[in-house]
C-alpha cells in the first residue's frame, strides 16, 4: 500500500471520523434520517475537505502562524459558501432537507482539524487524499446510518419502498433516539473489528477470540 492509498484507507476504515473518532456528530445523528441527506451531506462535506485541503496546504508556508486559525476558517467558509449556492441552484430539495447544516460545515471539526493535523504539514497532492479518505469515510458513514434509519423508520430506501406493506416501519428510527442506536450498532461493529485486528498482530495465529487466548494476550501485553 502506498502513500495515497493509505491516506484513503485510513479515513474510510482505520480513523473513519464517525465511526471511529467521533467527529462531526451533531450532522451524523441530524441529517440521516433519509439515505438521500445522509449522502448529500457526506458528498458535500467531501468537496469542501478536499478543496481546504489542498488550498491550505499550498499556503502553509506563507500564512503567518499568529492568523493561522483566521485564515483556515475563511477558507474554509468560501468554500463552504460555494458549496451551498450550489446546492441550492441545482439540488433545491436536497438544500431544503439539510437546511442549516450545510453551512455550519464550516464549523465541522473534521475540516480543521485534517488541516491543523495535516494539510499544515504535507504537499497538496498527498493532502488532497487525505481529504478524499476522510470524506470518503464520513460519506460511507452517514450513507449507511441513512439507509438503515430509513429503512426501519419508513420501509425505504433512497425512496424506493423495499419492506412490503404487511411489515409496520418503526418510527422511533428516524427520530432522535433511532440515530443514536444505530450508530452505537455501527461503532460497536467498527470497535470488534479494531479489536480483532489487534488480537491478530499481539499473539500469532490468533483467530481473533479473546476468550481462547486472553492469557496469551496480556503476556504479551506485559513485555
Amino acid at each position: 500500500m502506498n502513500k495515497y492509498t493509505e491516506r484513503i484507507y485510513n479515513g474510510l476504515i482505520k480513523e473513519n471520523p464517525s465511526m471511529v473518532l467521533m467527529l462531526g456528530m451533531c450532522p451524523t445523528l441530524a441529517v440521516t434520517t433519509s439515505a438521500k441527506n445522509g449522502l448529500g451531506m457526506g458528498l458535500s462535506t467531501l468537496v469542501v475537505l478536499i478543496a481546504s485541503n489542498v488550498i491550505i496546504s499550498m499556503m502553509r508556508k506563507i500564512i503567518p502562524n499568529e492568523v493561522r486559525l483566521p485564515a483556515e476558517i475563511v477558507i474554509v467558509a468560501s468554500l463552504v459558501t460555494i458549496v451551498e449556492l450550489a446546492t441550492q441552484a441545482y439540488l433545491p430539495g436536497l438544500y431544503k432537507s439539510l437546511g442549516i447544516f450545510i453551512p455550519l460545515i464550516v464549523v465541522n471539526c473534521i475540516i480543521l482539524g485534517r488541516a491543523e493535523a495535516y494539510a499544515l504539514k504535507n504537499p497538496p497532492l498527498l493532502s488532497a487524499f487525505d481529504g478524499l479518505g476522510m470524506g470518503l469515510g464520513f460519506t460511507f458513514a452517514l450513507t449507511i446510518l441513512g439507509i438503515i434509519r430509513e429503512l426501519l423508520g419508513a420501509g425505504t430506501v433512497f425512496g424506493i419502498q423495499i419492506l412490503p406493506a404487511s411489515v409496520s416501519p418503526v418510527a422511533i428510527f428516524v427520530k432522535a433516539p433511532g440515530a443514536f442506536i444505530v450508530l452505537a450498532f455501527m461503532v460497536a461493529i467498527m470497535n470488534a473489528i479494531g479489536m480483532k485486528t489487534r488480537a491478530n498482530k499481539m499473539v500469532e495465529g490468533c483467530d481473533g477470540c479473546c476468550a481462547s487466548c486472553n492469557s496469551a494476550c496480556s503476556k504479551k501485553e506485559e513485555v
